[in-house]
């Protein structure tokens, strides 16, 4: 039996609403960079160029919002995760990753499986475009698996690390987990 595309507790949106903390951050090509670090044996930080220099995919995927909307057949561009990963080569003991935005100090956790997945990618355009300022532009994580908040907007920073370290929503009752398909909103 095929599971259904629209996960329980959600309605779908033509439109894309826009949630976030209320500070969107300015992007300058010529100073943006990307800090990945943590428990790897390489770490790296990417300038703007060299982010858009990294090999491309395309994702075309499903985004489904804590606040109960989902979004179908969003068209991604970027770079893979695992790309990421193969650059910095994680630790054995990196289990997880801490990504760290622009905006506020906003951070999100996951497991690193969870990120190594084939859909998993940071993602610059959407639909064709490129990525809105308001929507996470010039770039962010996107998890289709998972909801919303942990695909990081303005992202800046990936931390491999061996313990999980729950992040901003997550400390304030959001489930750890995430998953959209048994409704896994909140941790209480």
């Amino acid at each position: 039996m095929q599971q259904p595309r629209l996960p329980p507790g959600q309605h779908t949106t033509a439109g894309w609403p826009r949630l976030d903390l209320g500070i969107v951050p300015r992007f300058d090509p010529k100073t943006w960079t990307l800090r990945i670090d943590g428990a790897v044996e390489k770490p790296a930080t990417l300038s703007w160029e060299q982010y858009l220099a990294l090999p491309r995919v395309a994702v075309t995927a499903d985004f489904h919002c804590v606040t109960a909307w989902s979004r179908f057949d969003n068209r991604w561009e970027g770079v893979a995760f695992r790309t990421i990963a193969g650059l910095v080569h994680p630790k054995p003991e990196a289990k997880y990753v801490v990504l760290t935005s622009a905006d506020a100090g906003y951070t999100t956790n996951l497991p690193l499986a969870a990120v190594l997945d084939d859909d998993v990618l940071l993602a610059d355009r959407h639909d064709g475009r490129a990525l809105p300022a308001e929507h996470g532009g010039p770039m962010r994580l996107v998890v289709p698996k998972r909801y919303a908040w942990k695909s990081a907007k303005w992202l800046r920073q990936i931390t491999f690390v061996e313990q999980d370290e729950p992040g901003y929503w997550e400390v304030r009752g959001y489930s750890n987990n995430a998953d959209p398909w048994t409704e896994d909103r909140y941790s209480f």
